[in-house]
Order: C-alpha cells, then structure tokens, then sequence
C-alpha cells in the first residue's frame, strides 16, 4: 500500500520542456487544471501528497519520477541523463530524507531516469534508452541487490522510457504495447496488449485500490476493467505533448 506521493507544480514555462512530440505546444491554464484532477485522484486513493512549488529554472521538473527511485528499503537519487535537468532531484531528496534512513545515488558516468525502471513484484527491469545508460543500469544493479531485488535489463528502440510501454498493476497483470508486447523477458506476465492507437494509454498506474489511467481510451480501460480493478480517469493531453505520462507525474512510496 502507498502511502504518500511527491508531486511539483506545473511550471510556467512547461512548454520550453523537451519533447520529441508533434502534438503542439502545452496549454499551461489546462495543464494546470489536469496536474489539479491528478491530484484529487491521489487523494482519493488515500495518499498524503507534499506538493512542491513549480521551479522555473526546471522546465520538465512536473515529471518527479525521473529524480528517484524508491521501494519500502532504500530511495536512490538518480543522475538525470539530460543536462539541462540536473538540479531537479534536490529538493525531492529533501522530502525523501525525512522518511529514508538508506539513500543511495547513481553516479557518473552513469545516467538512469525514474521512467526507465519497472518494478515487478521483487524485479525490478531497467530500460536502456538515451536517457539510461548501462553503467547507470549496473549502479543500480548493485544497489537493489544489497536489499535483495533482483534486475534485468531490456534494450529500447523506439521508446523514450520504459515505462512509455509498459505498467505493472499487480496480480502478475502487465500492460504492453509497441515494441515490448511480444519481449520474452514478461513471459511469467498476464499480458494485457494495448492497440497500437491507445499505446499512449500503456502508461498508467496501480494506487492502492485504483488503476488510473489516461482519459478517452475505451479497449484499454474495458481491459482493465474487465479484471475486477477500479479505475480513474485523468485527461493527459497537455503532458502528452511533452512526452509525459501518468506514472511521471508523481513519486508514490
């Protein structure tokens, strides 16, 4: 069960943030608005939030979960594969601080992002991307294995995280799509595959007693709700541009 959640407001220059994206600028007011409802949902599913004051040096810094990685034993602070958002991860390590006792960091020459890593159960799967590398990979390795995780590592092509494809929401059920919907490293998984038009949808997450989920992408939420979960929409559109999805958006420990 999750308990908290780390969010931080929506900057005013959101739109300056990196994307690979043809969707448009950002809209900030509706952004704004759905960073709110996103909230609320957390909320609902019995988190406590600390909700940080948007920093306008950081375009991208609304997407917290690339800052860290955390599970009941250890938070490690990672090493952002993007320059221009190093800094991001300080005041997250303030917060974290005051519920860790063991905090670890991924050094370079090492990078690895929070969207890169999928934890299952007691596996943890590493995504290497433009944005994790292996050394990265292999820090984080040697961390989660002191506490008795155990990783494997998955090759992306086409994804810009991992986690872009791919959702673990419990009871061994796996959300799939795009490149990683036949990878034989998920073969003990239920795979749930997502149609090729709702892959943005792929990108969701299990809070306690709720699943949310992007909004207008009936299959994949039929899918789900066909497994018994309960389910919250949250309209992502403007997050979409900036190649943000449901799980950036909040660190939930």
């Amino acid at each position: 069960m999750f308990k908290h959640a780390i969010v931080r407001n929506v900057a005013r220059k959101f739109q300056d943030g990196i994307t690979s994206c043809n969707l448009g600028k950002p809209d900030y007011n509706k952004a704004v608005i759905q960073h709110s409802d996103y909230i609320k949902a957390l909320k609902k599913c019995g988190l406590r939030i600390f909700q940080l004051n948007a920093d306008e040096k950081f375009p991208d810094s609304t997407f917290v979960e690339d800052t860290t990685i955390v599970n009941k034993d250890v938070a490690i602070i990672t090493n952002l594969g993007v320059t221009s958002r190093k800094g991001e991860e300080l005041e997250i390590k303030k917060v974290l601080e005051r519920f860790y006792d063991n905090i670890e960091y991924i050094k370079n020459p090492g990078t690895l992002e929070g969207g890169d890593i999928l934890k299952v159960e007691n596996q943890y799967y590493i995504g290497l991307s433009k944005r994790t590398n292996k050394e990265g990979a292999k820090q984080l390795t040697e961390i989660l294995e002191k506490y008795d995780y155990s990783c494997s590592t998955i090759q992306l092509v086409n994804f810009l995280h991992l986690k872009t494809g791919v959702a673990y929401i419990g009871d061994n059920n796996l959300i799939v799509s795009g490149e990683l919907i036949d990878n034989p490293i998920f073969k003990k998984c239920n795979i749930i595959r997502v149609d090729y038009d709702e892959g943005y949808a792929a990108n969701c997450i299990r809070v306690n007693k709720y699943v949310l989920i992007a909004k207008d992408f009936k299959r994949l939420k039929n899918s789900i709700s066909n497994l018994g979960y309960k389910i919250l929409e949250i309209d992502m559109s403007e997050f979409r541009k900036m190649d943000g999805g449901l799980s950036c958006l909040s660190i939930r420990f």
